[in-house]
């Protein structure tokens, strides 16, 4: 195993393979910075490229900019208020106060830090556990392995914020369009309504970018900000370059408790379909509270609470490569789409994977190593300049994202109703959001329904009847953790909320 991860490193410092992965960590942090773009979209505007480029330069790629979106997501909501991304929001609790007492660039120093010190040792992490996980999967029959979707898709529905029951009817209607086409077991085509062009199906593709491109420019379009309103003066903010670096004593003082926490939580959470940098951040800096020793200093500007929150983000991402690797069950909206990458090149995550095509895994594994050792170095050459990238012009910005989006659609399928496809779902989507009805538990829905069903209809016709369900102990033990999810994370959470 020690040979194949310093061949990946070999593989990875390829000048070819090497300048993908920069070129990809520069848009994850154009992406995770400017406000309403992301990591999620900007992967799905790279999954059209994967059909020209070859399989290990778009992973590569993508995991440049899985790390650097994720990690830059806090940088506007440390300096005008206002986060790049989901994960940077519980960021900005505490660094848009720091901020606003002229701290920002120690602020943004310590988020840097935290990142990479949760992104490489979430790697570590990951390294260790997939191929024990990888082995526990052999062990898996069929009615565990629908048993294991059913846990994945509730817990999809109960992570996300918001209402539970319209989280579970997101994710309904993702099973309902993972249905259409032609029958996996029978040929006769399913809900096509006489349709010749939707016997095929919906493309993964063009479903990803509808849900997350189109939806989101869509959203942003009516926002219409051509400029981010801010109470802060930004032609009157300065950072200087050695401003960029930690002080030790400060690390000292959050200590390497907090560190190790967070990067549990962090990589923990990200394994949990659905779940995301959102709660992994939430939770870690829930829990950095609780057990500080400083706890007034929260709310009002803690270095202590942006490290934990930063810890937990960036540990995430590989703690969301966990499921997608050794069981195809993507960890959060990326991987999804880090999924339809490997589907694209008919490459099937789990076990097989790593053990007789290793050599596409390790340098996805090198590339999320060294992207958090370039999260440091980036704030110190781009730091200055991260003022800028806020008051780009939002109308020429999201229509050149349309036009790579529908041209990157088409490429992929050659298909014009494929397109239409992407333009009615990226509709659908936008209406879904206006009522607060969440986008991931769709997606997911898409891609683990055909799964569910396959294993579903195997398990009924092997065994003859529906108690193999109940009778299996793996099938069993997933069963009671989705009840217990359903009750714990669902049901009683929303109805706290509620009460509150």
């Amino acid at each position: 195993m020690i040979e194949q991860i310093i061949q990946g490193y070999v593989i990875l410092f390829q000048p070819v393979v090497f300048l993908y992965l920069i070129i990809g960590f520069i848009i994850g942090l154009f992406f995770g910075t400017v406000p309403g773009l992301t990591a999620t979209l900007a992967v799905a505007l790279l999954l059209p490229m994967t059909f020209v480029l070859d399989i290990t330069n778009s992973l590569v790629m993508a995991m440049g900019i899985f790390v650097a979106g994720i990690y830059s997501g806090s940088t506007t909501g440390t300096i005008i208020n206002i986060p790049g991304t989901p994960g940077g929001a519980i960021t900005t609790i505490e660094a848009y106060p720091l901020m606003l007492k002229g701290e920002g660039a120690k602020s943004l120093a310590h988020d840097a830090f935290s990142s990479f010190v949760g992104g490489t040792t979430g790697v570590v992490i990951l390294m260790f556990l997939c191929p024990l996980i990888a082995r526990l999967a052999l062990l898996l029959h069929t009615a565990d392995r629908f048993s294991l979707i059913v846990l994945s898709l509730v817990a999809v529905a109960v992570s996300t914020r918001g209402s539970l029951a319209k989280s579970v009817i997101a994710t309904v209607f993702g099973l309902m369009l993972a249905t259409i086409g032609i029958d996996p077991q029978f040929p006769e085509a399913r809900f096509t309504y006489g349709t010749v062009v939707l016997t095929e199906g919906l493309d993964l593709l063009p479903v990803i970018i509808g849900i997350f491109a189109i939806s989101e420019l869509m959203m942003q379009i009516e926002a219409g900000r051509e400029g981010v309103k801010t109470d802060i003066d930004l032609s009157k903010i300065r950072f200087r370059r050695k401003d960029f670096i930690p002080k030790f004593k400060d690390i000292k003082r959050i200590g390497l408790r907090t560190y190790l926490k967070s990067t549990l939580i962090g990589n923990a959470i990200g394994a949990l379909p659905g779940a995301g940098a959102a709660m992994a951040g939430f939770i870690a800096y829930a829990e950095a509270k609780r057990s500080s020793k400083h706890p007034e200093e929260y709310g009002k500007g803690s270095i202590e609470g942006v490290s934990a929150t930063e810890t937990a983000n960036n540990s995430m991402c590989a703690g969301a490569m966990i499921p997608m690797l050794t069981l195809g069950i993507p960890g959060d909206a990326v991987t999804a789409m880090i999924l339809g990458m490997f589907k694209i090149q008919g490459l099937v995550p789990g076990p097989a994977l790593l053990t007789k095509s290793l050599n596409y895994v390790t340098p996805m594994y090198a590339a999320l190593m060294v992207s958090a050792i370039f999260i440091p170095i980036s704030l110190f050459v781009f730091g200055p300049y991260y003022i800028k990238i806020a008051q780009i012009k939002r109308s020429i910005l999201y229509s050149f994202i349309a036009v790579i989006a529908m041209v990157g659609c088409y490429a992929a399928a050659f298909s014009p109703f494929q397109m239409l496809v992407t333009v009615a779902l990226g509709v659908i989507t936008y209406l879904f959001r206006k009522l607060e009805y969440p986008a991931v538990p769709v997606l997911m829905g898409v891609i683990l329904g055909p799964m569910a069903e396959d294993y579903l209809r195997r398990a009924l016709m092997i065994s003859g009847s529906p108690t193999v369900f109940f009778t299996r102990p793996g099938s069993v033990i997933f069963l009671v953790l989705s009840v217990i999810f359903a009750y714990f994370l669902g049901f009683r959470q929303k109805k706290k909320l509620m009460l509150n």
